[in-house]
């Protein structure tokens, strides 16, 4: 299965779990007693209303979602192979550096998507010195482009880390305002059962922006290290690979 599939797999999973969810709490709200002991279910889910039920349940499962998709794409037995590089090398030392556009067409692990930006101009009519300035600098420029990339990749979690507590922020104001509303009218004197309805909109949202927030700017966090440590194993596997091709270019006819 490829890297599209799993995205696209992670996705329907994740959207069909929250549909799911959303119906078997639509259908407990509808169905509960009122008058039974208070489970966890009700505590944490049914008191928070329809803003936990239709955005901060689904915005957790797309979490969960996207946490899955990182820890099985963003490693580095996905992103550096084993043999990263040492295969490379051992190419250039057979058939030289010239035919690396061809041996490296379709890889997509960094090292060798840097190396085949580099050697896919081949430079022709310029100084060795030049060439080999030009081809370093088409590498680092290369890996920076993937982290960046990887970096946007993950930005999502960033996003509903800022953004979840904002949304319990909403649902403790609009908790306080459904209360206030129940005491005017009321005439100033509520039930316990109106009071504990407003307040438990406002505490139940707050609670789920913080729980959806935090392991989402922990994972990213862990993962922005993560794609900074990758990438700098890349660039010392890529540095090696341009030290052959140097070799390859000053001794040519030197072959295994």
């Amino acid at each position: 299965m490829n890297l599209k599939n799993k995205k696209n797999l992670i996705k329907t999973a994740a959207l069909g779990a929250a549909m799911v969810i959303i119906g078997i709490i639509i259908f407990l709200a509808a169905g509960g007693n009122p008058h039974q002991q208070r489970t966890m279910l009700t505590q944490f889910v049914l008191s928070g209303g329809a803003i936990v039920w239709f955005i901060q349940i689904p915005l957790s499962i797309i979490t969960i979602g996207l946490i899955i998709d990182y820890c099985l794409n963003i490693k580095a037995s996905a992103l550096l192979p084993s043999n990263f590089g040492a295969e490379i090398i051992k190419n250039i030392r057979i058939n030289g550096w010239q035919k690396l556009d061809r041996i490296l067409a379709g890889e997509n692990d960094l090292v060798s998507v840097a190396i085949l930006a580099a050697v896919r101009n081949k430079f022709i009519d310029r100084r060795q010195v030049e060439m080999q300035l030009q081809m370093q600098n088409a590498v680092m420029d290369t890996l920076k482009q993937q982290s960046r990339a990887l970096l946007r990749k993950i930005e999502m979690l960033n996003i509903i880390g800022n953004v979840s507590p904002m949304i319990g922020l909403f649902g403790t104001v609009y908790g306080m305002i459904k209360l206030f509303n129940s005491i005017v009218v009321a005439g100033g004197q509520p039930s316990p059962e109106q009071m504990a309805d407003g307040i438990s909109v406002a505490l139940v949202t707050t609670f789920w922006g913080l729980l959806i927030a935090i392991p989402a700017l922990v994972v990213h966090s862990f993962f922005s290290n993560k794609i900074e440590s990758i990438a700098h194993q890349a660039a010392i596997g890529a540095e090696m690979v341009l030290v052959e091709i140097k070799n390859s270019i000053d001794n040519p006819s030197q072959r295994q």
